[in-house]
């Protein structure tokens, strides 16, 4: 992506759905078991109360237990071979150690099984395992203790608790707390329910005793059952825990999206600080096409321009030290010899050298200024669409005076007027071909030709001479500010080795490049090509 922004935006909601679907599939698991122990917990003490019942009856008074069982709980109960379920071994030894298995067989339907003996297993065929399975359950208790001698009773619910994973108590109707209607209903043989103080238990009360005719006085006993707890499907554990997971999962993709930022940025912040105590050659090696990498690329071409301002201007110091020189030691021994003149003539000729001295000190000074403003920044430029073959006709005719015997010769262009047009700095463009042509008038033997050509999308000006050429070895380093041929173009011609850099720096900011070969003429020829459109 190119955008930070669109890049965190979309990690973070890929991080924020990746997080939803797995918080749900975790809640979903974690449900799933913490129901199936639930149903199991719920059922536990029913079954294992009728598999108590079954175990060592005989096979009538089985069928006749069973049916008694089906009625107060209200599903089919059968027994089945232990061998013949599909029960894992792992299920079996928990029967044995009296807990029950709960076999899901679609989401509404379930099987649950419980141990009579080693071979018999008890299976019911349930729809909801819930708390509606505790009334049945407190009937069956009842039926059971109603059985038992009433010395016998407490003891006998003592033993039963250790099958039930709820409380079962066994206590006078006085002490149960119930409010006189309730008590007027377990008087009636009724069962009475209360909901916990928390809406999330209940507790079932029946008396032992009941009927309409026995009656249910304060001295007579309660059965009660629970709290029986309402399974809660997202308790406060389990939704601190989930929220904890996906506030530490979206911290860490927000980290992680930030790091990668904060990493590159940090690259930067390096690079910027080595520049910054004199190391020029720093660089960001940061990649993509983002704010930050198109970022990095600004910083290093900065950089880059920088290095190569701090370069041009250590050059131009060296070289304008250098060439100032020369005209100053003739200006200085003009003077000692203006002082010596003995005659009036000999004092002119002298002050007449140093007005050249001067006037070459002005041309240098205005060299220096024109490479300057090219190289320390983008010149403003106004192009407009130009003959270019009338600027090369104006530059030949102000040379030709300066020729001194040199045949300069204009190769006019083919194309017609219009097509000759270009969009150029009429006044940067006609600079570059003077210089080229004053370049060839100052090295050329006998001839100087200037030849432009035309495409439908460039322009080329070619100007050869016949002098003593340049090799190729010094192709590169012709256009370099003050540089000096020591065999071919010396110094006896002149210059100061800045006409052909400003060439070179015109053509650019024209989107151009500037070229030098071999002329068929034996000398060199320079070329400068840059697009007809800007």
């Amino acid at each position: 992506m190119t955008s930070i922004f669109l890049r965190i935006y979309g990690g973070l909601l890929f991080t924020l759905v990746l997080v939803a679907v797995l918080s749900g599939l975790a809640v979903t698991i974690i449900n799933s078991f913490r129901l199936q122990d639930y149903q199991e917990s719920v059922a536990q003490g029913t079954f294992n109360l009728v598999a108590m019942q079954l175990a060592g009856k005989p096979e009538d008074l089985q069928l006749l237990l069973l049916q008694q069982a089906e009625h107060l709980l209200g599903i089919p109960l059968v027994l089945v071979d232990a061998e013949r379920t599909a029960l894992s071994q792992n299920d079996l030894a928990r029967l044995k150690e009296k807990e029950v298995v709960v076999s899901q067989l679609k989401p509404d339907k379930a099987h649950v099984y419980s141990m009579v003996d080693e071979h018999t297993l008890l299976r019911g065929r349930v729809t909801t395992i819930s708390e509606q399975l505790a009334y049945g359950s407190v009937m069956l208790i009842k039926q059971h203790l109603i059985s038992m001698p009433f010395h016998q009773r407490q003891a006998q619910v003592t033993e039963l608790q250790q099958l039930f994973s709820y409380p079962l108590s066994y206590h006078r109707a006085a002490d149960s707390g119930l409010s006189a209607q309730n008590l007027q209903r377990l008087r009636d043989g009724h069962m009475v329910m209360l909901l916990g103080p928390d809406a999330r238990s209940i507790r079932l009360f029946v008396g032992l005793e009941g009927g309409s005719n026995v009656g249910l006085d304060e001295t007579q006993q309660v059965l009660e059952v629970g709290p029986i707890r309402f399974l809660e499907m997202y308790p406060f554990k389990l939704v601190f825990t989930i929220s904890l997971f996906a506030f530490s999962s979206i911290s860490l993709a927000i980290y992680i999206l930030v790091r990668g930022l904060e990493k590159r940025l940090r690259k930067m912040e390096r690079a910027a600080t080595k520049i910054s105590r004199g190391d020029l050659d720093a660089r960001v090696n940061v990649r993509g096409s983002d704010s930050v990498g198109r970022l990095a690329r600004a910083f290093n071409g900065m950089a880059s321009h920088i290095q190569r301002l701090l370069s041009i201007q250590q050059e131009m110091i060296r070289g304008v030290s250098h060439e100032l020189r020369t005209p100053v030691a003739r200006l200085r021994f003009g003077l000692q010899m203006v002082e010596d003149a003995q005659s009036a003539d000999e004092r002119e000729n002298y002050l007449e050298g140093m007005d050249k001295d001067i006037q070459e000190l002005d041309h240098l000074v205005d060299e220096i200024l024109t490479y300057a403003s090219l190289e320390q920044g983008s010149p403003v430029l106004h192009f407009k669409r130009v003959d270019i073959e009338e600027i090369i006709t104006q530059v030949i005719k102000e040379h030709l005076a300066l020729a001194n015997g040199i045949a300069l010769e204009h190769i006019p262009c083919s194309a017609s007027e219009p097509k000759r047009r270009a969009e150029v700095e009429r006044r940067y463009m006609q600079r570059a071909i003077q210089n080229l042509v004053g370049n060839a008038l100052r090295y050329a033997k006998t001839k100087v030709t200037v030849r432009y050509t035309v495409t439908s999308e460039t322009c080329r000006v070619d100007v050869e001479d016949d002098g003593p050429g340049i090799p190729e070895n010094e192709w590169d380093r012709v256009f370099t500010a003050f540089a000096r041929l020591d065999d071919s173009r010396t110094r006896a011609s002149g210059g100061y080795g800045l006409g052909l850099s400003i060439v070179r720096r015109i053509v650019y900011w024209h989107n151009g490049r500037a070229l030098v070969g071999h002329s068929e003429m034996g000398g060199a020829r320079f070329s400068i090509v840059w697009p007809r459109r800007q």
